[in-house]
């Protein structure tokens, strides 16, 4: 077989920026690993486990904002990639999903490793393209690395997302003991040249007529990544509009001055008809999803007259279904319009004042509550998490698993300023939390701090099981030996099976994993402990470290209820 073309796949790669590649071990992709391993401007990792394989891609790429590739061989290798590839697909991440696959005529046909990888992601990927059998012809050969290019621009247009090219290979496919690997370096490469749509002056004028017809104005920002340039813009608005802006943990809005950071407390309660006077007429929304059930529901219970997303191209969800207008530009381009309007002082402009300090005296309140409420007498998971946030340090990540460790998080929020935040939250599942974490290592030199419950940890343990330097990692485990979300949803408990069928209750802990991998563990059992072990936790001394919290599930259950009792409670 001729191996220059598959070679080439690697220079083209090269060529369009991507320096990351995880393989994963098999023989159908060995041209595949061949290419990638020795290309001298490509850094390769292997990563036997394919489902943790991928999710390390993707925490390279959500790190370093480009494409990282992922190789695997035929069969269910590829399958194990899609809870990954569906991550990456709602959160917005860029993969190149490199297959290895039978040659078309034995599909089928009952042979080993085989199935159907065409399609295999389903509408989960941006797009998917076969790669032609034969590529002795020049024809082929042009088709093939055309294939290539459109395939990473695709993935690094926005947005971005994942993209699968999957390759079939006839034997032999090994090449010989002294055979080099050739790049032809004036390969044919298509290179796109990216814009973002900017607004007009028609249309600025449009939007700021508009903006004078609303008394109550609220922005919300979803999960995106940490933008100096947007929380400037942002900073000045809230200071000088009195416009509410709320972000959850996952909106990296933290060090905008005033931001509603912990609406999901204080929606939660509807007294004296609080959801009524906190509805706005226009909400200008921007970034991804948001965590608080309790902001959908009032904005959906309570809908506002005009709905503007801010996003410079592809679809738009109807998150609040209220949506009216979709302004085809940056984030940072519309606030930095935004800021630019001016005030007046009028009746107008003391009703989006009023309306600001509704939202201001609400997080106030909650914010004094998470300072007189901690510490407890009785010790849980909230007060770890509480004491774990304040203390991060400032050159780290704060990597949060789903469940109660992200909800926890929320209530707490980050009062780091230089602290991005970084979650799974594009399909919200529990797998792949630790390997993403690890994904990040392999790109940072900043301490990488995840926060995740038992199963989330357990399901992934594989994250752990390569050969790299991961020593910046941190993983503060809550075991409370079960899922304990399910005691704090209405339905499952409330019911008998719920131990045995929605908690899972397990006996594990991390002692003997942190044996297996060489990290530090730090058990902690007692609240007099813990003050010492977060501090030698932080530590940057060269080693992985996992703090294991042990706690009881119906204790965090109690002390979560009395939390939002005491918010009730207050005047």
């Amino acid at each position: 077989m001729n191996l220059t073309p598959i070679y080439n796949i690697a220079e083209i790669c090269s060529q369009l920026g991507i320096t990351q590649a995880i393989l994963s071990p098999g023989s159908r992709c060995a041209p595949l690993t061949v290419a990638f391993a020795r290309h001298p401007e490509i850094t390769t990792r292997t990563i036997s486990d394919e489902r943790s394989a991928a999710f390390i891609a993707l925490g390279l790429a959500q790190k370093t904002k480009q494409p990282t590739v992922l190789v695997c061989t035929s069969g269910s290798a590829a399958y194990n990639y899609a809870p990954a590839v569906a991550e990456a697909y709602f959160q917005q991440i860029p993969l190149l999903i490199i297959t290895a696959d039978r040659p078309p005529e034995w599909i089928d046909q009952l042979d080993g490793q085989t199935i159907r990888q065409q399609n295999i992601y389903g509408n989960h990927i941006k797009k998917g393209y076969q790669f032609p059998i034969e590529l002795e012809h020049k024809d082929a050969q042009w088709h093939a690395y055309r294939i290539v290019s459109e395939a990473i621009n695709l993935s690094k247009s926005f947005p971005h997302g994942p993209v699968h090219l999957n390759i079939p290979f006839r034997e032999p496919f090994y090449p010989t003991a002294d055979e080099e690997a050739v790049y032809e370096k004036d390969i044919k490469v298509i290179h796109n040249i990216a814009s973002t749509p900017t607004l007009g002056d028609q249309v600025i004028n449009d939007i700021t007529n508009s903006w004078h017809q609303f008394n109550h104005i609220l922005i919300v920002g979803g999960q995106g990544d940490k933008n100096i340039a947007i929380n400037t813009s942002l900073t000045q608005i809230i200071k000088e509009k009195k416009i509410p802006v709320v972000g959850d943990i996952i909106s990296n809005l933290h060090d905008v001055e005033d931001i509603i950071k912990r609406s999901d407390i204080f929606l939660g309660q509807d007294k004296n008809g609080l959801h009524e006077s906190l509805q706005p007429d226009l909400l200008i929304t921007f970034g991804k999803s948001t965590i608080s059930k309790n902001l959908k529901l009032l904005l959906r219970n309570y809908k506002p007259t005009g709905h503007w997303h801010i996003q410079p191209e592809g679809e738009v969800a109807d998150t609040y279904q209220s949506l009216t207008k979709i302004i085809r530009c940056s984030a940072e381009e519309f606030f930095k319009h935004i800021a630019d309007i001016q005030a007046e002082a009028d009746f107008h402009n003391q009703k989006q004042e009023n309306f600001f300090y509704l939202w201001q005296i609400e997080e106030r309140k909650t914010k004094r509550l998470l300072e007189t409420f901690f510490p407890t007498e009785t010790w849980g998971e909230f007060e770890c998490i509480k004491e774990t946030i304040e203390r991060l340090p400032e050159n780290s990540d704060l990597h949060l698993a789903n469940s109660m460790a992200v909800r926890y998080a929320n209530f707490v929020s980050v009062s780091t300023p230089e602290v991005e935040v970084f979650a799974n939250r594009g399909t919200s599942g529990i797998d792949g939390s630790n390997s993403t974490a690890v994904g990040h290592c392999l790109a940072s030199d900043k301490l990488q701090v995840l926060i995740t419950g038992d199963l989330a940890f357990f399901y992934d343990r594989n994250a752990f099981w390569n050969n790299y330097d991961i020593s910046k990692l941190r993983i503060l485990l809550l075991n409370n030996h079960s899922g304990g979300i399910f005691r704090i949803i209405n339905g499952p408990s409330r019911l008998p099976e719920l131990e045995e069928y929605f908690e899972t209750k397990q006996p594990l802990t991390a002692k003997l994993l942190c044996q297996e991998f060489g990290f530090e563990y730090l058990h902690c059992d007692k609240k007099t402990k813990f003050n010492n072990y977060l501090k030698a936790f932080f530590e940057d001394d060269g080693l992985a470290k996992i703090l294991e919290i042990e706690s009881d599930s119906a204790t965090n259950t109690e002390i979560l209820k009395q939390f939002k009792q005491t918010y009730k409670d207050l005047k």
